[in-house]
């Protein structure tokens, strides 16, 4: 009688292949959330340790040379062999369906916590369409695959009026959105239901019962302090009268001039909300850099041609708001985060590429965790969407919320 010896991939102990199919699995849970995945894995586990033993009780070796499982069968008996590998199977078969009942069960406990703990989170995006969001002949459709794609649960859409008519409400049905359409095609779509709504903004309540604001600005153009200070004339009609300017001071002169007003008000209006505590953001294009990019550091480096305090930013920032982004990555020469503009290459002397499309938050207890680019390529963006349909890459941010009876709580004592 002659000994057999054969090395068999785990998953069928004597026929099925190597350890590719736990490649395909672990590409799979790969796309699951955190919490389906740590959930996945332990039953994984449980399957692997199952059936590891099983086979070890029924005489056989496991081996695992890196990511490939092996099983070695020693049979003197062809018969034998056979019969033992019906046998195995046969418990392998009522162990995966026991583990799947398992797994089924587990999920119906262990899901609603992970989706209270989303509840608890929101992703705030801006994002400049240009012109109605077809200006760079895509379908709209391509415009709402940017805001899927970046998973956002609000956004302040800029530029919705396109030369046909304004595309609102079109692109808020793509989305199954609703829309908040204020003074100045200020709009902003939401997954979430509409609480109320307010000039140049809405409140918003979440599945948690959780409530925050969210304000979204287009701030003018024109004079563009980026231009004036690079001697550049903007291909945009109705700016070739910009008087071009050497210094900062001239800079946060004209910027002032510009935008001040309107980011005064803004602020005040924020100011007077009666929820002191409640989760605030204010996102938009700018259309100004930020005191936090206009660094001596990128000035040094020849970035941008000089150091800028711009205005606005440092405005909002006093008003106790915190740059998404800029929080994230703080270092403004390692992480530039430009959103203007995916139209022009990087060495484009007729344009100057910088970052002024923003989320800005503030609110008790809410903390960033996250802030992605949307746009064209893997060079410039977080997110890639292909074609891209702007001439803005967006800007989405990931946060936490304060649970809303602490935050009551909170608020309750502090009237006290």
């Amino acid at each position: 009688m002659q000994a057999w010896t054969e090395t068999h991939g785990l998953v069928n102990p004597c026929s099925w292949g190597s350890g590719d199919h736990f490649a395909l699995i672990e590409r799979r849970l790969s796309d699951r959330s955190m919490g389906q995945l740590f959930i996945d894995r332990i039953y994984l586990n449980l399957y692997l340790k199952f059936i590891t033993a099983t086979l070890m009780k029924e005489g056989y070796s496991i081996n695992r040379p890196g990511k490939v499982f092996g099983v070695t069968c020693e049979i003197t008996n062809r018969s034998e062999r056979h019969h033992r590998t019906k046998h195995v199977m046969k418990k392998i078969f009522l162990a995966i369906f026991a583990i799947g009942m398992l797994f089924a069960v587990g999920l119906s406990f262990v899901t609603p916590l992970y989706a209270q703990a989303d509840e608890l989170g929101v992703k705030v995006m801006s994002y400049n369409i240009y012109r109605g969001g077809t200006m760079r002949r895509q379908p709209l459709s391509q415009t709402a695959k940017a805001i899927q794609e970046a998973k956002a649960d609000v956004v302040g859409v800029q530029e919705t009026l396109s030369p046909k008519g304004d595309n609102a409400e079109k692109l808020a049905a793509l989305l199954g959105w609703n829309l908040y359409v204020g003074r100045r095609h200020k709009c902003i779509m939401t997954r979430h239901e509409i609480a109320d709504r307010l000039d140049g903004g809405i409140k918003i309540k979440m599945p948690s019962g959780q409530h925050a604001y969210i304000f979204t600005l287009h701030l003018a153009s024109n004079p563009y302090q980026p231009y004036q200070l690079l001697s550049i004339w903007p291909k945009w009609h109705k700016h070739r009268d910009t008087p071009f300017i050497k210094t900062e001071a001239e800079a946060i002169a004209a910027a002032k001039k510009t935008r001040g007003s309107e980011i005064a008000t803004l602020l005040l209006q924020i100011d007077s909300l009666p929820d002191k505590e409640a989760p605030v953001f204010v996102v938009g294009d700018f259309n100004e850099p930020s005191h936090l990019d206009w660094t001596n550091k990128a000035a040094e480096s020849d970035r941008h041609p000089i150091k800028v305090a711009y205005p606005t930013s440092l405005a909002i920032t006093k008003a106790g708001f915190k740059d998404a982004w800029r929080t994230v990555y703080p270092d403004e020469m390692k992480n530039p985060g430009f959103t203007w503009s995916p139209m022009y290459k990087m060495n484009d002397p007729t344009t100057h590429h910088d970052r002024i499309d923003f989320v800005y938050f503030k609110g008790e207890g809410v903390e960033v965790i996250d802030t992605k680019i949307v746009g064209e390529s893997k060079e410039n963006a977080d997110i890639v969407v292909a074609p891209y349909p702007s001439d803005h890459r967006a800007v989405v941010a990931s946060f936490t919320l304060p649970n809303q009876q602490n935050l009551e709580k909170a608020t309750t004592s502090g009237a006290k």
